[in-house]
């Protein structure tokens, strides 16, 4: 009888001591963002004959050359947000005429239909501002496209701003999503607001 209780107590302890450990996968976590604290300043480039509304966190950095050439244009420049790794790119082009115009407008489109190979819907939204004469197109861009925001924006005779926003970072929609509705508030904001000098 002993040896029975001793095989049985053996046994459990055996099997006790076999506990199979489930490794389950961690849930998905993205790196935490801080926001910085929104607030404007006048953008007042003496290269640029328009101004607006830019963040106050974004730095100004002149773009001097374009594939190695000069810009066409002296107001070439980029909004640099450092603590969301965002560049807005933004290029001025001053017309002549309405084949310039129909130009600048048809090259904007073509550079907006580009990320439709990633892009799963792309929206345009446009802009007509006539107490500013500002008119133009904003282009919400959904899904795995390298640039989810662009613009171009005109008084349809002498000037001509397109902008573009890149993130320098893979192109993962669920996790750009909170900082690309940041950005993006700050960007209709500055198309809100860009008045020609």
């Amino acid at each position: 009888m002993i040896r029975y209780t001793l095989l049985f107590l053996s046994l459990i302890v055996f099997f006790a001591s076999c506990d199979e450990t489930v490794v389950a996968p961690k849930p998905r976590a993205y790196p935490r963002v801080i926001y910085p604290e929104k607030a404007y300043k006048p953008f007042e480039e003496g290269y640029c004959n328009f101004t607006f509304d830019q963040p106050a966190y974004a730095s100004v950095e002149h773009d001097t050359t374009f594939f190695d050439e000069k810009p066409a244009n002296d107001c070439w420049f980029n909004l640099f947000v450092p603590s969301l790794n965002a560049k807005l790119y933004c290029s001025y082009y001053p017309i002549s005429g309405r084949k310039d115009f129909d130009k600048l407008v048809a090259d904007a489109y073509e550079m907006t239909n580009k990320h439709n190979i990633k892009a799963s819907y792309i929206e345009e939204i446009p802009v007509s501002r006539p107490d500013a004469d500002v008119y133009g197109i904003i282009f919400h861009v959904e899904g795995a496209a390298a640039s989810t925001y662009q613009f171009f924006l005109s008084d349809s005779t002498r000037n001509f701003v397109r902008g573009a926003l890149y993130f320098n970072t893979q192109a993962r929609p669920d996790s750009l999503a909170p900082v690309v509705e940041f950005m993006k508030q700050d960007l209709d904001k500055m198309v809100g607001t860009l008045k020609w000098k």
